[in-house]
């Protein structure tokens, strides 16, 4: 005996018709012609291989079969209901979820971003701006712009814009007061400041305290912008990003002390949770922001 059927819709007709008590009335309901109604019905039977109505001059009638279906047919038509409304919100447009350090968020990189919308003016940026790592992976954002020396999640989608160089700096103030050390070993006595904060790794923290004990460690800053400017203020030396400090050291704000060791090197990445990958407008993004953005750390 058969005992399967095929289609949704085949349910959505018996459950039509057990409600209404006609095939005349479940056209109706559904908006189908009453002859496709009972071919339905009669198609539906004998695939499953039993009566579901019983049929006269007043109608059609479930039978004890039918009405035990009746629970089964109904969570059916729950979950269809529950199916179409999951496919109706995503595909609604939602807002880009681009997660960055907010020194990276330059001009230079909104111009780019403002030049994918103006392209594609029905998509929407949502700005997470932190120095902390959020978890894309678990879709605490979408795509990041992110220096990290950790190997990184291999299902996530990855680009490799730039290797990010860093060194000592300090200001002509504290050269002129103290010098500068020619050389990481010989950062010993130094007033050194660091970047520090519970939500974001500890690298350059751990670098200087290779080479210094940890009482030469002055002050340690939770915001990047107050560390630099107590470098410029001649508090002490610290830590910068070549690219992102350009500006401070061509205006002769501040000094360096040494070439950037290659063990400070950072991979600068652009990465994309896979959930994320799958909506056009993020591959979209993905595949015009990359190159631009790369050109900028050329």
């Amino acid at each position: 005996m058969k005992s399967e059927f095929r289609s949704w819709s085949d349910v959505r007709v018996f459950l039509a018709v057990l409600r209404e008590g006609s095939t005349l009335a479940a056209s109706r309901a559904l908006g189908m012609a009453q002859p496709t109604v009972a071919r339905r019905i009669d198609a539906l039977e004998h695939e499953l291989g039993v009566a579901l109505f019983e049929r006269d001059t007043r109608g059609f009638h479930p039978t004890e079969i039918a009405q035990a279906l009746c629970p089964a047919a109904e969570a059916i038509e729950t979950a269809a209901s529950a199916f179409s409304e999951e496919v109706r919100d995503l595909s609604q447009p939602r807002p880009i979820r681009l997660t960055a350090f907010s020194e990276n968020l330059s001009d230079r990189t909104l111009e780019i971003i403002s030049e994918f919308l103006t392209k594609n003016p029905g998509v929407e940026f949502d700005f997470i701006r932190s120095a902390g790592i959020l978890d894309i992976a678990a879709n605490e954002a979408d795509i990041a712009i992110r220096l990290s020396r950790t190997p990184q999640d291999p299902n996530l989608i990855r680009r490799l814009i730039s290797t990010a160089q860093f060194t000592l700096y300090g200001s002509p103030e504290y050269a002129r007061a103290h010098g500068l050390p020619a050389s990481p070993n010989d950062m010993v006595g130094h007033k050194l400041l660091a970047y520090r904060r519970d939500d974001a790794p500890a690298f350059f923290y751990d670098w200087m305290l290779k080479y210094v004990p940890e009482t030469d460690v002055h002050r340690r800053f939770a915001e990047v912008r107050l560390l630099d400017a107590a470098v410029v203020a001649g508090q002490g030396l610290a830590v910068m990003n070549l690219r992102l400090i350009e500006p401070l050291e061509k205006a002769g704000k501040i000094v360096r002390c040494f070439e950037p060791p290659e063990e400070l090197d950072c991979p600068h990445m652009m990465l994309a949770s896979p959930d994320a990958w799958r909506r056009p407008e993020v591959r979209a993004f993905f595949k015009f922001f990359a190159p631009r953005y790369a050109e900028i750390f050329k």
